[in-house]
C-alpha cells in the first residue's frame, strides 16, 4: 500500500485552510476552509486530528474526512495541543484578572475529546513555560498517569532556570541548568525520571563558565545532549554577538567541549535522526558548517559559505543548508551518505523552511509578520524543482504554514535522485553572480589579495581528498609524528649526500706493500716516526678548527720537524 500524501496546513488573514501535498497541491475535499481569521492550529502526534482556533471557537476535526469531533466556547485561546494518546485536549488563554476577582481564572484547561468534559484547570500565567507543561502532560499520559494536587517527585535543586525534557519513549529524562553565580561556574545536569534524590543521582554533569544564558538539544533517542552557552557581550570585542560555546553531554556520564575551527557565532546546531552524528554552523561569514559525530570529531567539512541553518530530512539521508534571514536564500542540498551536493536552489526573502514528512518535499514561506510584502509559499523537491506556489494577494497577509505529521516509518528512505525532477515552474538553481570589484581592481586578474573573504571549499573538494574516513585525534596526531621524523630522516639524509657530492674524491692508490730496509729493528723505528707524525696532523687539524689545545700537545707539533729529519735519514739508509 503506497503511503499517503500529505498535506499542508496555511494560516493566514483569508482564514485556515488544508492543503494536499504533492504531486497534487489542491485544497483537501473534506476540509472546508474557516474564513475567520484563525489564531492558532496544530495537528496531532499522529496527523488524525486538527485543532485550530478561530477567535470564536476552537475546533477538532478528524483529518481524514473532516467529521467534527469538539467544538468549545473558548473565544481567547492562544494555543492548544494533543496528548500522545489522542484523549486529552490542553487549550491556554492569556492570564487575566479584575478588580472583582483579583486573582483571575484558571487559564490552563484540559478537555476531554471523546465528551468535552473539562478534566483539569490550572493557572499559569508565562506562556514560555506552557511547552513544558505540554511535554510534562505528554510524559504522564504515555505513563497513563493523572493529573493531581499531589506532588509525586520533586526534584531539588535550587535556582534552576531552565530544563528540558527527553522525547520519545520511556524511562523520561531531563536536562537542567543553574547559571553560575560569585565566581561559581554554570552547569547542566542530566537526571532520569523519578531517580531526583541525592547527589549521585545525575547521569552526567557539565559545568563551564562564560555563560548567560544555555539552549540544550536532545537527540531522537535521549542519548546525549547539546548545550550551547551564549554570553550577551564578548569581553574581547572581537564579536558583536557575544560568545558562544557548544558543549556535549551524554546519558552515560561523557562530556566534552565541542572544538570549532573559526571563530565566531554558533547559528545553528541540529542532531541527525539517527542521533549518532549532529551538524554545526558557525563562525563569521561566509559560515562553516561541519557534521560531527559522539567523540566530537569532524565527520565531515562542507567548507564556508552563505548559510545560518542546517535541516536533516525526516529519514536523515538529506541535508539542507540554508542562509535566510538577511542572507538570500541559498540552499545547498547534500546526500548525507555520499557527501555529495545534490542541487543548489534559491529561495530569497523566505522566513520558514520544513521538511515533508515523506523526505522527498519541503517547503519555504514568507510569512507576516516577520515580512509584510510579498507573502506566500513554494513547495519544492530536493532537486531543486517548484512543484507548486501560492502568491498571496496584495492586502493579504500569510502567517503559518505546517506539515501533517506521522509516526516513524510511514515513509521509507528512497534512493536519492540528482537530476531535477519535472515541474512546469522549473528550477530555481543559483547562476553564477560576478562578485563586486573595486574599479582600481577591474580589468586585471583575480588575486587571492583581491578577495573580499577566503573562500573554503567542502572537503571533498580540496586537493589531496581521498573520500576514506576521517582519523580520530590520536591517529591524527600519531600521523603527523610520523610524517615530521619521516621528513626529518629524508632531510638528514640529503645533508649527508650533498655532503658527499661536494667532497672531492681521493685519487685511489695501489695496494702496493711498504718497502722495508731488511733490518726489522729499522723498520719499527720508520713505523713508530709515521705514527706520532700522524698524531700530529691530526693535531694541527683541530688547532686550526679552534680548539685549545694543551701544552703536551703543543709540544709535540713542535717537534715535528725533528721527527721529520729522523724519518728522513732512517729512508735514505734504505
Amino acid at each position: 500500500m503506497a503511503p499517503p500524501a500529505p498535506l499542508l496546513a496555511v494560516r493566514g488573514s483569508s482564514g485556515t485552510s488544508l492543503l494536499c501535498g504533492p504531486p497534487v497541491c489542491e485544497e483537501h475535499h473534506a476540509f472546508q476552509r474557516d474564513a475567520r481569521r484563525g489564531k492558532y492550529f496544530t495537528f496531532s502526534r499522529d496527523g488524525s486530528l486538527f485543532g485550530w482556533c478561530n477567535g470564536e471557537r476552537v475546533h477538532v476535526v478528524k483529518v481524514a474526512d473532516g467529521s467534527p469531533l469538539l467544538s468549545l466556547d473558548l473565544p481567547k485561546t492562544a494555543m492548544l495541543n494533543f496528548s500522545p494518546l489522542n484523549s486529552v485536549l490542553v487549550t491556554w488563554q492569556s492570564y487575566s484578572k479584575t478588580q472583582n476577582n483579583p486573582q483571575g481564572d484558571p487559564n490552563l484547561q484540559l478537555w476531554d475529546l471523546q465528551t468535552g468534559h473539562l478534566l483539569k484547570s490550572f493557572y499559569q500565567k508565562k506562556q514560555s513555560f506552557l511547552c513544558v507543561f505540554m511535554n510534562l502532560y505528554n510524559v504522564c499520559s504515555n505513563c497513563g498517569a493523572v493529573f493531581t494536587d499531589n506532588i509525586a517527585t520533586k526534584l531539588h535543586l535550587q535556582k534552576v532556570t531552565e530544563f528540558v525534557l527527553s522525547p520519545g519513549s520511556q524511562p523520561s529524562k531531563v536536562a537542567v541548568y543553574v547559571p553560575g553565580s560569585k565566581g561559581a561556574p554554570s552547569f547542566v545536569r542530566l537526571y532520569q525520571y523519578p531517580n531526583f534524590g541525592g547527589p549521585t543521582s545525575a547521569l552526567a554533569n557539565k559545568s563551564f563558565f562564560k555563560a548567560d544564558k544555555v539552549t540544550m538539544l536532545w537527540n531522537k533517542k535521549a542519548m546525549a545532549v547539546l548545550v550551547t552557552a551564549s554570553t550577551e557581550v564578548d569581553k574581547t570585542g572581537a564579536s558583536y554577538y557575544g560568545e558562544q560555546t557548544l558543549h556535549y553531554l551524554a546519558v552515560n556520564g561523557e562530556s566534552a567541549v565541542v572544538q570549532l575551527p573559526k571563530n565566531g557565532p554558533i547559528y545553528d546546531v541540529t542532531w541527525s535522526p539517527n542521533s549518532m552524528e549532529f551538524c554545526v554552523v558557525y563562525g563569521f561569514m561566509p559560515a562553516k558548517a561541519t557534521v560531527f559525530n559522539l567523540k566530537c570529531n569532524t565527520v565531515f567539512d562542507f567548507g564556508t559559505g552563505p548559510r545560518n541553518a542546517a535541516f536533516y530530512s525526516p529519514q536523515g539521508h538529506l541535508l539542507v543548508l540554508a542562509g535566510f534571514g538577511n542572507l538570500r536564500g541559498q540552499m545547498e542540498v547534500w546526500d548525507v551518505k555520499k557527501y555529495q551536493q545534490v542541487s543548489k536552489p534559491q529561495a530569497p526573502d523566505s522566513t520558514h523552511f520544513s521538511w515533508c514528512p515523506d523526505g522527498e518535499h519541503i517547503v519555504t514561506a514568507t510569512c507576516s509578520p516577520r515580512l509584510r510584502v510579498s507573502n506566500g509559499f513554494k513547495i519544492w523537491h530536493y532537486t531543486g524543482s517548484v512543484l507548486h506556489q501560492h502568491l498571496v494577494p496584495e492586502g493579504q497577509e500569510l502567517w503559518e504554514v505546517l506539515w501533517q505529521p506521522f509516526a516513524d516509518g510511514t515513509f521509507p528512505e528512497r534512493a536519492i535522485r540528482y537530476q531535477a525532477a519535472s515541474s512546469e515552474l522549473g528550477s530555481t538553481e543559483q547562476k553564477l553572480a560576478q562578485a563586486y570589484r573595486p574599479p582600481a581592481l577591474r580589468n586585471k586578474p583575480a588575486t587571492a589579495s583581491s578577495k573580499l573573504h577566503e573562500e573554503e571549499p567542502p572537503q571533498n573538494l580540496k586537493p589531496g581528498f581521498s573520500g576514506d574516513k576521517p582519523l580520530s585525534k590520536t591517529a591524527l596526531k600519531n600521523q603527523k609524528k610520523r610524517e615530521a621524523k619521516k621528513a626529518a630522516k629524508q632531510e638528514s639524509k640529503a645533508d649527508i649526500i650533498s655532503e658527499e657530492l661536494s667532497t672531492p674524491v681521493p685519487t685511489p692508490v695501489p695496494n702496493c706493500p711498504a718497502p722495508t730496509s731488511g733490518d726489522p729493528e729499522t723498520d719499527k723505528k720508520i713505523k713508530n716516526l709515521r705514527k706520532k707524525l700522524k698524531a700530529i696532523e691530526q693535531l694541527k687539524e683541530q688547532q686550526a678548527a679552534g680548539k685549545t689545545l694543551e701544552k703536551n700537545q703543543i709540544e709535540k707539533i713542535l717537534k715535528e720537524s725533528q721527527l721529520l729529519q729522523e724519518l728522513e735519514d732512517l729512508e735514505l739508509g734504505l
